[in-house]
């Protein structure tokens, strides 16, 4: 089978910055010991990576350079904001440089980078940690099947066959 809008795809992959493509991965499902999965048509991954997929099956390997229009967008100036320490977890061990997560006001969360630590507030950068960088993947097709009828109700994929 091979993947398309609806189909929940498993495949491993390992992802660079691609300025510097021979360093460390910023990211490997293999360290994790398990593949990715994800439901294509739903928004789950970066769409350089979904466009990537589309039309692939099982057992094919493939790299690809995604631009940040179509990984995580570019880098925005003015999205520095100051938050009192109370609305970290942790915030005692936060340094500059740090990814962590701000819990939002409508009950949400965001992923922030720490740019700077004060007695009583952090300033966070909104900025996704990899916005502005044209990201390498390296991907490996593991398994493509047909999305179970909950999967496409919940709008992912669910490990297994697709039920709970």
């Amino acid at each position: 089978m091979r993947a398309e809008k609806d189909s929940v795809v498993s495949f491993h992959y390992s992802v660079r910055d691609a300025a510097s493509a021979a360093g460390e991965p910023l990211d490997d499902s293999r360290q994790r010991g398990q593949p990715m999965l994800a439901l294509l048509g739903h928004s789950q991954l970066v769409p350089g990576v979904e466009k990537a997929l589309t039309g692939r099956e099982p057992g094919e390997t493939f790299e690809i350079d995604v631009a940040p229009e179509e990984a995580y967008g570019e880098r925005q100036e003015g999205l520095l904001q100051r938050v009192p320490k109370k609305y970290f977890q942790d915030a005692q061990r936060l340094k500059p440089g740090m990814t962590t997560v701000l819990q939002t006001k409508d009950g949400g969360q965001r992923l922030v980078t720490v740019h700077k630590v004060g007695m009583s507030s952090i300033d966070v950068d909104h900025n996704h940690p990899l916005a502005g960088k044209t990201l390498h993947f390296a991907i490996e097709v593991v398994e493509v099947r047909a999305a179970a009828p909950e999967e496409l109700q919940h709008g992912h994929a669910h490990p297994g066959d697709g039920h709970h």
